[in-house]
């Protein structure tokens, strides 16, 4: 006979629950959200088993629950993650985070001459590509992408 032991995260009563977070993006996400300034519970699970990805990470929020602006933040690290709304420990709201079609004020001009990072301009960006992640600034009208992507402070 197997003596298998399993370790169960409690559920919360509000908050938020950010699920199916590819692996290599759970610290992005609690870093561009803020999380590790949070001054409530927050528990992250990372390489969980998922059927949708093979392996995962999630992160619930006790009592915070996000704005547009924070789903678009997670959409752009994770673009495959579920926002879960929890409500008396019930969900009353799930839907996927989505790309929007255009950014403003989060993310920074890859291009250092641009005016938004010589100037208290705050960026503006058309999103040119959703399925690789393709950003065009409003001023300058280089790219940003994925790979060269920072979020502001």
């Amino acid at each position: 006979m197997e003596n298998k032991r399993e370790m169960v995260v409690s559920a919360i009563e509000n908050g938020t629950v950010i699920d199916h977070i590819p692996t290599e993006s759970v610290y992005q996400v609690i870093r561009i959200l803020g999380l590790e300034r949070y001054k409530d519970e927050v528990l992250i699970g990372n390489y969980l088993n998922s059927n949708k990805l093979g392996k995962k990470g999630i992160v619930k929020i006790k009592n915070k629950h996000f704005t547009r602006e924070e789903v678009s933040k997670i959409a752009l690290v994770a673009p495959l993650a579920s926002i879960i709304n929890i409500e008396d420990y019930k969900v009353v709201d799930k839907s996927h985070a989505e790309i929007p079609d255009h950014i403003e004020h989060f993310v920074r001009c890859a291009n250092p001459k641009c005016i938004t990072n010589a100037e208290a301009v705050p960026t503006k960006f058309d999103v040119v590509d959703k399925e690789n992640l393709k950003l065009r600034c409003h001023y300058c009208e280089k790219y940003t992408t994925k790979e060269t992507m920072k979020f502001t402070e």
